[in-house]
């Protein structure tokens, strides 16, 4: 129908003439009430707010002579960072004359990355970007947050 003529039936009901999708060829319009429709948007945007995660890229920076111990212990939060749900850049640094051993940090990236192996897939691979080389790992879509299984082993 024409707009004047969708217009007026608005009116006669007492109610607004609402353009729902006006790329579309004719534009879809509603007769609604204006206040009504701006609730339920806001009310669908909201919900989305509420189920999008927000995922954060945690950094581990490490040097090519990094000693065993402090490796695996970072590993360890590496770990829990991918257990949270949240991406980890696991950087090699080189200061000075270190820039000679960029094998060593390609080394210690292969060695994070076998440690995580279980709980996470490598989202970039070692890339030497100026003085430092950096690998991403992302979590893996079976890992859950800690705060859902914790409340799903209440539940029981």
């Amino acid at each position: 129908m024409t707009p004047s003529e969708a217009l007026n039936m608005a009116r006669q009901q007492g109610l607004d003439l609402i353009e729902i999708v006006p790329n579309a060829q004719p534009p879809v319009c509603k007769i609604m009430d204006i206040g009504k429709y701006k609730y339920e948007q806001s009310k669908k945007e909201r919900i989305q707010r509420k189920n999008q995660q927000v995922t954060l890229l945690k950094e581990l920076r490490f040097h090519p002579n990094t000693d065993d111990h402090d490796v695996e212990f970072k590993i360890r939060h590496a770990k829990q960072f991918l257990e949270d749900g949240h991406k980890v850049k696991a950087t090699v640094v080189f200061k000075g004359r270190e820039m000679t051993y960029t094998e060593q940090g390609r080394v210690l990236l292969a060695r994070i990355a076998e440690s995580l192996a279980d709980f996470a897939k490598i989202d970039q691979e070692a890339k030497l970007e100026g003085r430092s080389m950096a690998m991403i790992f992302a979590p893996e879509r079976g890992s859950k947050k800690k705060s859902s299984s914790k409340s799903k082993e209440s539940q029981s």
